[in-house]
């Protein structure tokens, strides 16, 4: 499982480099008679939505235990185990994050300005989450009487308050794209009701 972890994190590091357009701008509207490019493009952006809120999904879960792990930092009762089972919880998550975000590094270059600076976010979240939680587990199993290591303390917090940025950022993404859903339907609506 580590090396899966470890390989994770490169390419999580290795995205976060790529730059991003305007995150405002109007989602695609193709044509009746619109070419197969552009009908393509339509549908890759609905796909990174998609990811967008399966990423989404996957943050709710890493947050709460992430949040967990948090406390752990500051409450001597837990034992080595119950840090290793929340570990591996938050490493679950953010390995799920991490493969539809490899999806999106796939479609990025074809999908919209704003879901392109989401891409580019979340990732850079994401990275330094599973940057520290690779360095906990492995503070863990070489450490596992020494749960109160500053080191291994600060990669508890980063791994809370960047889950926690991980899912508000999504969160915002995602409810821009439903008030620019909304805006082009009641445009659409305006725009009928003045024929």
């Amino acid at each position: 499982m580590r090396p899966h972890l470890k390989r994770m994190i490169v390419a999580l590091a290795a995205v976060v480099l790529f730059g991003t357009g305007s995150v405002f701008a109007s989602p695609p509207t193709p044509s009746p008679g619109a070419s197969e490019t552009d009908r393509s493009a339509t549908y890759l952006s609905g796909r990174a939505s998609t990811l967008l809120a399966q990423i989404q999904e996957e943050a709710t879960g890493l947050r709460v235990n992430a949040e967990t792990l948090g406390t752990f930092a500051w409450n001597p009762r837990y034992s080595w185990q119950s840090h290793a089972f929340y570990l591996d919880r938050v490493k679950g998550h953010i390995n799920a994050v991490g493969e539809r975000l490899a999806e999106l590094q796939q479609i990025r270059h074809t999908v919209l300005p704003w879901q392109q600076q989401a891409i580019t976010e979340v990732t850079s979240h994401a990275a330094q989450v599973a940057t520290s939680t690779q360095a906990a587990i492995v503070h863990l199993r070489e450490n596992q009487d020494r749960l109160f290591a500053s080191e291994y303390r600060d990669h508890l917090t980063t791994i809370e308050g960047r889950s926690g940025d991980m899912k508000q950022t999504v969160d915002k993404f995602l409810d821009y794209e439903k008030a620019q859903q909304k805006f082009q339907r009641l445009q659409n609506e305006l725009e009928l009701a003045g024929d």
